[in-house]
C-alpha cells in the first residue's frame, strides 16, 4: 500500500476535539456522523493512556446523547478492542455496519500482503460481531490478482465472501505503486486479474440481492441523502416515490428492490 508513504504515521484526534466537533454537527442539524480515518482502529496509539477507538465510540454516545446515529468507516477488525465489542453489543445508535479492510481471503496472500489478521481471524470476528448484533452487515475491501496469487490462492478470497457474510464488497484489481515491496514481485496476468474481479464482483452482487430480499416487508429508519434517496441502518441504499426531507431520518416499510436499491414508502 502507498498510502503510509503518503501520508505518514497516524495521528489521532484528542477524544475531547472529536466530541466537540460532533455536538456541533448535532447543534447544526446534522443525524448521522461518521468516524473515518487511514487506519482507524489505531486511533488512540499516540495519545497518552492510549486510549481504543471502542473508548471514543463510547465517550460520543455518552456525552453526545442527542446523536442519532453514529457509523464507524473502515477498521481492522483484527485491532477491535473489548469496548468497541460491547458497543456494537448494547448502542443501537452505533449503526450496524462495518467496512472491514481485509484485502484477501488466503493466508500466504495476506502474508506476502504483512496483514495483521490470517483467514480465521477475519471469519471469526464476523461471526462474533453477528452473535453480537443479528442486524449486523458487512462491507470489505478485496484486492484481486495480488502478485503470486494462485488459483487456489484466489477462490480463498473467493469463499471469503460468502465465510464472512459480506454484503458490500470494494473489489480492487491489482496495480503496482512505485516504492512498494509488492512492486518489485512479479505481476499476475492483467486478464487474468481482470477475470478475478469481476467473479469477485459477481459474488459480491450475490449477496447484496441476498440482503436486500430479505429486506422487503421490514421497517427500517432510513436516513434521507437526497430528496428520492436515503440509507438504512445496513447502510443500503433505497428510493422513495415521493420526495423527503433531505437530512432527516424517516420511518420507511421496503416494498420491494429495484437492482442493488430498495423501494420504500414512509410509514
Amino acid at each position: 500500500c502507498i498510502i503510509p508513504y503518503g501520508r505518514g504515521n497516524s495521528r489521532s484526534v484528542p477524544a475531547g476535539v472529536v466530541v466537540e466537533q460532533i455536538k456541533r454537527l448535532v447543534d447544526k442539524g446534522y443525524n448521522e456522523v461518521v468516524l473515518t480515518g487511514v487506519d482507524l482502529t489505531s486511533w488512540g496509539a499516540d495519545l497518552p493512556a492510549e486510549p481504543r477507538l471502542g473508548d471514543l465510540v463510547m465517550r460520543i454516545l455518552k456525552l453526545v446523547p442527542d446523536l442519532p446515529r453514529l457509523r464507524i468507516s473502515s477498521i481492522d477488525s483484527i485491532e477491535v478492542d473489548e469496548a468497541l465489542l460491547e458497543a456494537i453489543a448494547t448502542q443501537p445508535r452505533l449503526m450496524p455496519h462495518l467496512h472491514l479492510s481485509l484485502q484477501a481471503g488466503d493466508n500466504m496472500i495476506l502474508k506476502r500482503m504483512k496483514r495483521r489478521h490470517n483467514r480465521d481471524d477475519a471469519i471469526a470476528f464476523t461471526r462474533q460481531a453477528l452473535a453480537l448484533r443479528p442486524d449486523m452487515t458487512f462491507g470489505a475491501d478485496i484486492i484481486a490478482g495480488f502478485p503470486t496469487e494462485t488459483d487456489a490462492m484466489f477462490e480463498n478470497s473467493l469463499k471469503l465472501v460468502k465465510d464472512c457474510q459480506l454484503t458490500w464488497l470494494h473489489v480492487f484489481p491489482y496495480s503496482p505503486r512505485a516504492g512498494t515491496p509488492a512492486a518489485r514481485i512479479p505481476p499476475v496476468n492483467g486478464n487474468i486479474i481482470k477475470a478475478r474481479a469481476a467473479a469477485l464482483r459477481k459474488e459480491g452482487e450475490k449477496q447484496v440481492a441476498k440482503h436486500l430480499a430479505a429486506q422487503i416487508g421490514q421497517t427500517h429508519s432510513v436516513l434521507i441523502e437526497n430528496p428520492h434517496m436515503g440509507r438504512t441502518e445496513q447502510f443500503a441504499e433505497v428510493i422513495f416515490d415521493l420526495e423527503q426531507p433531505q437530512g432527516h431520518i424517516v420511518k420507511a416499510l421496503i416494498t420491494g428492490q429495484k437492482g442493488n436499491q430498495l423501494i420504500a414508502r414512509p410509514t
